[in-house]
């Protein structure tokens, strides 16, 4: 599989490809990239005319025929064409003058995505220049960029709230022994606060009431064993949403558990890819 990213020239990345934003790691850098997934676009050309936070300062101020776009949707991609055109552009920004070398990359992708999905990703981003895309779950990147020790026999839980999609994963022995996966997220938040801005606690509901059901179903779903291990090392939020005020303290309130809330929970998947460009041959087998 090619796993072992050597080379002097070789050029290797993790990327947190988000519904929001995107994250990029460079091997031997850390995070060197954090832009809003967005691209403005010449809809009369399809000519791409900004990506990332230029795009988003666009945003509304712009002639009827320049669009912005947000290509990711739900946490897949919804544009392929400008997904690759987005992908293209971050790369070349961190890689600088080094992209004569085509790069390796490892991209975090929701657990819950079809195989086409995966393919989509995979293709977009050797479209985009990439030479060997791997592909890893997000709630075991965020895991990894937490520093939960994933791959022995004890039981960790990992809540990861995107924009566009909401994890949870019981993980242990390098393994995701059981997830679920919904497409209420970050974005489904922001947009109930905009249509009900006069009761925010109101608007957040819903949303919030699927993301506590989701919690209580994977529980329910998750081995006796590793659930003690659960019961007693409590939950790990990570992700955007994770700042959510109060949905924490929801959280304690509905399951009874321990609920923390990651150091800096927005980079917690792109600093999971990133520990893992570091020792590609021990985490080999968590990769797809």
């Amino acid at each position: 599989m090619g796993l072992r990213f050597l080379g002097i020239m070789s050029n290797e990345i993790g990327v947190d490809l988000g519904t929001a934003n995107t994250l990029v790691y460079v091997k031997g850098r850390g995070i060197v990239l954090n832009e809003p997934s967005s691209v403005a676009l010449d809809t009369s050309s399809g000519r791409v005319l900004a990506v990332g936070a230029e795009a988003r300062e666009m945003e509304g101020r712009t002639p009827g025929e320049i669009e912005t776009i947000r290509p990711i949707k739900d946490g897949v991609i919804a544009n392929f064409e400008v997904t690759e055109e987005m992908l293209r552009f971050f790369i070349k920004k961190v890689l600088r003058g080094r992209f004569m070398v085509r790069p390796r990359i490892i991209i975090g992708v929701p657990s819950g995505i079809t195989e086409v999905e995966k393919r989509a990703v995979k293709d977009s981003a050797e479209r985009a220049g990439a030479s060997e895309i791997h592909l890893i779950a997000e709630p075991m990147a965020a895991a990894i960029g937490v520093g939960l020790p994933i791959e022995e026999p004890i039981g960790s839980m990992v809540l990861d709230v995107g924009g566009g999609t909401s994890e949870i994963a019981v993980m242990a022995l390098s393994g995701i022994v059981t997830l679920t996966s919904i497409r209420v997220a970050g974005d489904e938040m922001n947009q109930a606060i905009v249509v009900h801005s006069e009761e925010i606690r109101e608007a957040l509901a819903e949303p919030v009431n699927s993301i506590v059901e989701a919690v209580r179903l994977t529980l329910e779903r998750t081995p006796p064993e590793l659930a003690a291990d659960i019961i007693d090392r409590g939950i790990i939020m990570t992700g955007g949403g994770a700042l959510l005020r109060g949905l924490d303290q929801r959280l304690r309130e509905e399951t009874g558990l321990p609920v923390n809330i990651a150091e800096d929970p927005l980079t917690c998947v792109v600093r999971g890819t990133g520990r893992v460009l570091e020792d590609t041959d021990f985490y080999s087998k968590i990769l797809f």
